[in-house]
């Protein structure tokens, strides 16, 4: 019997668990979904709807208690014409008639009594009314003001939050836009990677232009031979031109000796030759 009663109180358990949850999510998203401006203006509305019905219960007790004002004057009106009628029966000699005239009037004293006990009791009820339907108007026009200050704070700093996310980056539309640019970017890069891959592959000769038709492996070698050659010209040509600054002052080293070993060339000729004519007449001389 206990683990019977156990085994019910364990799905029991497990409901009440489902209830709470349920309740708590239903909470959450209901929270989400609730903005305050519309509540506030919804409880408004609603305290402008109570304060129409009060001043309709003044309105209908003021109306009664009129109703009774016209009917208590006009049996008013009634007594003092059965007190005349009594007056001028006696006067005529006819108790009878000021009998019957004063029992009348005894009859509507009566109601006259009921109504001045209903009059008064909605005198009352029209007072309390009509005091609770000023309190009510106060209190609803200071939870006007106060609703508004609240609706214009609250918009102020959502506008301010937005603003704030933009600027950050956090927001839902910030955070999708930056999304989008992420995989825009690495599909651009993964593209230029395919590219160059590719690239790289037809240029092997791993793979086959298919427009121009399959690649020859001899031109292919004739290709990378005119490459190697375009390379080195232009190794040549840089060469050539950090050369240019040093070469000048070689050769204007070069013709500065030049220039001094033809003088000196040119001076011991001049003295061969003179030493040549004085030993001649020497020679003449001997002869």
């Amino acid at each position: 019997m206990a683990a019977k009663d156990e085994g019910m109180v364990a799905p029991m358990s497990v409901m009440k668990r489902v209830t709470m949850i349920f309740r708590a999510k239903a909470n959450k998203a209901l929270d989400k979904m609730e903005d305050p401006r519309e509540t506030l203006d919804y409880s408004y509305q609603t305290q402008l709807e109570l304060l129409q019905k009060v001043r309709r219960g003044v309105a209908d007790v003021a109306t009664s208690r009129k109703r009774l004002e016209l009917q208590l004057n006009q049996l008013q009106q009634s007594s003092e014409k059965y007190d005349r009628q009594a007056r001028d029966a006696l006067a005529a000699g006819r108790e009878d008639l000021a009998r019957e005239a004063l029992t009348r009037k005894a009859s509507l004293q009566s109601q006259i009594t009921d109504l001045n006990t209903q009059y008064t009791s909605l005198q009352g009820e029209e007072e309390r009314l009509t005091g609770a339907s000023q309190r009510l108007q106060a209190k609803v026009d200071a939870f006007r003001t106060k609703k508004e200050t609240i609706k214009a704070t609250y918009t102020a700093a959502e506008a301010q939050t937005r603003i704030n996310e933009a600027f950050t980056g956090i927001s839902e539309e910030m955070g999708d836009v930056g999304m989008a640019i992420q995989r825009a970017e690495d599909k651009t890069e993964q593209m230029k990677a395919r590219a160059g891959a590719i690239d790289e592959l037809m240029a092997s000769g791993a793979l086959d232009d298919m427009v121009s038709g399959p690649r020859d492996d001899i031109q292919a070698e004739l290709d990378r031979m005119g490459a190697s050659s375009s390379v080195d010209l232009e190794l040549e040509r840089l060469k050539g031109e950090l050369g240019q600054g040093s070469a000048p002052r070689q050769i204007e080293g070069a013709a500065t000796a030049d220039g001094a070993a033809s003088a000196d060339g040119t001076a011991q000729g001049t003295a061969g030759a003179g030493h040549a004519r004085t030993e001649q007449p020497q020679a003449g001389d001997g002869a």
